[in-house]
């Protein structure tokens, strides 16, 4: 090559653009995952086992942040505005992304439109408790109790608008029954003034209920999902004693922001997929009453509409709202 022709290549190769990098691989630094409740409840302690688990498959650490308040409106609020690049993510649950649409007047969330799904972690069924003071020994016989007194019987609850008042309320409608419903501020409260008599029957968390249940204060007599919980084997189902098809319960799963890219989407799925495998979390799920899942992002989406339309129904048969 001659000279002259050596220094017009070089000249054209200095005004040409330069490479783009590679792309970097994610992730590249921690993640975020915003629990919509407080620490220590059952929404705590799934989404740290399987931020734990899902850390190990990244390669990077998935740190848990709480941030209370609104049933959970707060943080999915502040997870629909965060950056859509894979390191703010939400753990989802029945309240922000099934009831909430319903019980708030002015959302300052889309559940749908904001969000996109990764996958459903785990379902959580509540159940049906009464004081072991009670005479009622299943749910029929309380039901029988509370259809013979209209008015007379009340129902506690761990807040207006939650799993448990909800499915109470869908009890309620299938069963044409009358009750007052007290909202409490927490299960724990509820669980108190449960078994000292205080009021009558309430629908909680297993794991709220399991120490009671142990030590004979309490007494199960149902539990919301179709089918029975591994953690209960014994109790029934309301589905299969009283109202066929009941199905209320709370969950929790794993969104993004709306516009995260694909390729992130499935690394963390995948990674959720792996996590819901190990040991250390199949013993973690049957400890909290739950059972794992693990639907594919688009299926998870579905269930996610599903949930909305289902919890309307009892939202607007409570006439529950929240501001």
């Amino acid at each position: 090559m001659s000279k002259k022709a050596f220094l017009a290549l070089a000249a054209c190769a200095a005004l040409a653009p330069p490479l783009a990098p590679a792309q970097s691989a994610y992730p590249q630094h921690a993640i975020r995952l915003i629990v919509p409740h407080p620490a220590g409840g059952t929404s705590d302690i799934l989404a740290r086992t399987m931020a734990a688990e899902m850390s190990k498959e990244l390669g990077q650490q998935i740190v848990v942040e709480n941030k209370g308040g609104a049933n959970g409106s707060i943080a999915a609020q502040s997870v629909a505005g965060a950056a859509p690049d894979g390191y703010t993510l939400l753990l989802a649950t029945a309240s922000t992304h099934g009831i909430n649409p319903s019980l708030y007047r002015k959302l300052s969330y889309d559940a749908v439109k904001d969000f996109t799904p990764v996958t459903l972690f785990a379902t959580v069924p509540n159940v049906l408790v009464v004081s072991e003071k009670n005479p009622a020994k299943t749910i029929n016989e309380l039901v029988a109790y509370v259809a013979e007194h209209p008015g007379v019987a009340n129902m506690a609850s761990a807040g207006a608008g939650t799993p448990g008042h909800l499915a109470g309320e869908m009890l309620k409608s299938a069963k044409k029954l009358s009750f007052e419903h007290i909202p409490y501020k927490g299960g724990a409260p509820a669980i108190t003034d449960l078994i000292a008599g205080q009021v009558d029957f309430l629908f909680t968390t297993i794991p709220g209920a399991m120490a009671h249940l142990r030590a004979g204060t309490l007494r199960a007599l149902a539990v919301s999902s179709i089918d029975r919980s591994s953690a209960l084997p014994d109790v029934p189902t309301v589905a299969e004693t009283a109202v066929p098809g009941f199905n209320a319960v709370s969950w929790h799963g794993l969104v993004a922001p709306q516009g995260t890219p694909p390729e992130i989407v499935d690394a963390l799925y995948k990674a959720s997929s792996s996590a819901l495998k190990s040991e250390e979390v199949r013993k973690r799920l049957d400890q909290e009453g739950a059972r794992a899942q693990g639907d594919a992002p688009a299926e998870f989406g579905a269930f996610i509409k599903e949930q909305i339309a289902t919890w309307r129904g009892a939202v607007e048969a409570s006439g529950a709202t929240a501001e």
